[in-house]
């Protein structure tokens, strides 16, 4: 299948999968994909149809394995989620990691894949346009560039596997050189480039959302935010052609924002679709039990018992108090005085008293309250009972962002139910709203404030929250925090300020507050329980808070900025110690180096 576990020569499998048979199901429209038997170079790619069912793999199956680094460990890393005293946690991450282990495999696998299905479409001989060929080629670049864009953030150095197939044929998969990180940013480019040459303008809006040209040009321009300052300091040049393409994808597109926050994250497609603002999307599919092709993401952050499948397990993690802080909200205050000035905040986390009219909508929506403290609360085949149950998380919130519901709730989406750890909602990993303020930075960055105003009050005035009156840097730093928190972004804004400004961003995260409450089950159930912890409602008993105490341990006390680099897996420099952490990388003229000449 999409990875061999067990094959002790990891970088040799992140090549050669390039050339293996993915393992292969079928599902409706855009999911639509060869079955196994005719995946092959020989007797597939030769018409319209085949070319488009030949990509659509590459919209989820390859990244399967990206998706607990991506969600939990670099959302744990920069501050946004708790999940107790683990290397993320303390930015102590080393090469034997599984997670890191996995996310590294799929990044490679995704390269190897989309260099493979463009060298099957070249390569094919049938009736295929020359238009669809083009536009599969075009999407499979732009993933390769979005694999090498979190490869290089990741990783830092990192070698650059252009053909896979000249890398087998001379055998030289354990003698690859890491490349300086600024000529592997000027690769994303090239490849980018390329990939707009040959992708279609306002192709998918209002559709279920490919890759498009306007897609491709969005990455664009937060690569070059982030290219920016590679190499010390700001480039403005780079900065500038940031501010360039951002501004083309704003005005030009044709895409605007999803008027309602929340509706980004929902299943249905007139939800997340209806505007284009989701640009990269991992379009997920679960109507055949095909592992790696389906969404499990709920699995690992809901609440025991939220839906009835019973494979759940995130109740003791969830989003930091620091996080919460910043949406203006505390875990320890009473749910019937909190103000949220913040659409966003309930949209990315629950707290105690939050209901939700878009989960649970068979029974009427869904009550944190009772959730934790009613046994009568949905009864009859969810996993929860109540009468047993204690809020998990010690910081006081669980995820809201990704999560589906109830079984119901995905039947009422897409017609068929959700099973064990299969669902099919979609993971948005580039929208809109990040180049509005991607837009904001580099026009800050360049001078000018107004438009950074302007384009930050947008992102705001959608979330309902008061606009600001002036900018500051600080300001477009934390309003990215608050509108992408919990999506898998906020540690590569930190990894790209550290770039140029490494003191600041240490400052910042030894600042957080990543611990928990002591103390938290008990004060939230007297509140909605009698003397005999019989539901009663809110109000039950007095807001009492002198037993809950703030831990004070998780904070972070020495941060390095070597920590802000991962490692390498340790299969991998063990195979070939140019890949290891002091293994000095060397510099490629990229332009000079690598082409793209189709």
């Amino acid at each position: 299948m999409m990875e061999d576990k067990n094959m002790k020569n990891a970088f040799k499998y992140i090549v050669i999968a390039a050339v293996m048979l993915i393992g292969a199901s079928s599902c409706e429209g855009f999911l639509d994909r060869p079955s196994e038997d005719s995946f092959t170079t020989g007797d597939f790619y030769k018409n319209d149809a085949q070319c488009e069912q030949g990509i659509n793999y590459l919209y989820n199956s390859p990244w399967y394995d990206i998706i607990r680094f991506y969600i939990y460990g670099s959302e744990t890393m920069c501050g946004n989620v708790y999940q107790g005293q683990n290397a993320y946690t303390t930015l102590t991450v080393n090469g034997t990691d599984t997670d890191l282990k996995n996310m590294s495999y799929s990044l490679w696998a995704v390269n190897a894949q989309c260099n493979t299905v463009i060298k099957n479409i070249r390569e094919a001989e049938g009736t295929a346009t020359e238009a669809v060929k083009n536009r599969c080629i075009g999407e499979a670049l732009a993933w390769k560039a979005m694999a090498y864009f979190l490869l290089v953030r990741t990783f830092g150095d990192v070698p650059i596997i252009h053909d896979n197939t000249e890398v087998i044929k001379e055998a030289t998969y354990n003698e690859v050189s890491k490349v300086q990180k600024a000529d592997v940013y000027e690769y994303v480019i090239l490849t980018l480039e390329k990939a707009m040459e040959l992708l279609p303008k306002n192709a998918y809006i209002g559709k279920l959302n490919r890759i498009d040209y306007y897609a491709a040009e969005a990455l664009l321009s937060k690569v070059y935010l982030t290219k920016a300052g590679v190499n010390g300091s700001l480039d403005q040049a780079d900065l500038s052609a940031a501010r360039r393409y951002a501004e083309d994808v704003i005005k030009n597109s044709g895409r605007t924002l999803t008027p309602k926050y929340s509706d980004i994250f929902r299943m249905t497609p007139d939800k997340f679709q209806q505007t284009g603002e989701c640009l990269f999307t991992w379009h997920w599919q679960c109507k055949e039990e095909s592992w790696t092709s389906q969404n499990s993401i709920q699995c690992d952050v809901g609440n025991v018992g939220f839906d009835e499948n019973g494979n759940l397990w995130g109740d003791w993690k969830g989003p930091t108090v620091d996080l919460q802080e910043a949406f203006g909200v505390s875990p320890i205050v009473n749910p019937e005085e909190r103000v949220d000035v913040d659409d966003r905040r309930q949209a990315t986390m629950m707290m105690f008293g939050d209901q939700y009219d878009y989960f649970w909508t068979d029974k009427g929506g869904f009550d944190f309250y009772r959730f934790f403290y009613d046994p009568s609360y949905c009864p009859g085949g969810f996993e929860s009972n109540a009468s047993n149950k204690t809020f998990g998380c010690q910081t006081g919130a669980n995820y809201a962002k990704h999560l589906y519901g109830d079984v119901a709730d995905h039947v009422a989406a897409f017609g068929y139910p959700s099973f064990g750890m299969y669902n099919q909602l979609p993971t948005h990993i580039l929208r809109l709203g990040d180049i509005y303020l991607v837009y904001a930075e580099a026009a800050f960055l360049t001078g000018d404030t107004g438009t950074a105003l302007e384009y930050v009050n947008k992102i705001r005035t959608r979330a309902n929250a008061a606009p600001l009156t002036t900018i500051t840097y600080e300001d477009i730093w934390k309003e990215r925090r608050l509108e992408l928190a919990l999506e898998g972004d906020r540690w590569y804004d930190y990894v790209r300020r550290s770039y140029y400004d490494v003191n600041s961003c240490i400052a910042d995260l030894k600042a957080q507050r990543r611990s928990g409450y002591n103390g938290l089950d008990g004060l939230y159930k007297q509140f909605v329980t009698d003397a005999q912890e019989n539901y009663i409602g809110p109000g039950a008993r007095a807001w009492d808070v002198s037993s809950v105490t703030y831990n004070n341990d998780q904070e972070l006390t020495d941060v390095k900025p070597s920590m802000f680099y991962m490692p390498f897996p340790t299969e991998d420099v063990v195979m070939n110690p140019n890949v290891g952490s002091t293994a000095e990388p060397i510099h490629v003229d990229v332009r000079e180096t690598y082409s793209y000449d189709f």
